[in-house]
């Protein structure tokens, strides 16, 4: 089964340098639920991925994959 790409997650921490454990952290999120958002197995709620952009001071729109 092939798992569609919604979000950008794992390249937007390695353009940040950051790692899914240090997001964890700074947003206390389980770092089990970080990975799967970064696999593309589950994806996060509108508040979540507002706090997730916050914490990496980009817009939302970065953090997910275009539909056009």
């Amino acid at each position: 089964m092939e798992i569609s790409l919604f979000n950008r997650f794992k390249i937007v921490l390695a353009e940040k340098e950051k790692t899914g454990t240090q997001l964890s952290k700074q947003i206390r999120y389980d770092i089990g639920t970080i990975t799967r958002w970064m696999s593309n197995i589950i994806q996060p709620f509108v508040g979540q991925l507002y706090d997730i952009a916050k914490q990496l001071d980009v817009d939302v729109k970065e953090l997910l994959v275009s539909s056009k």
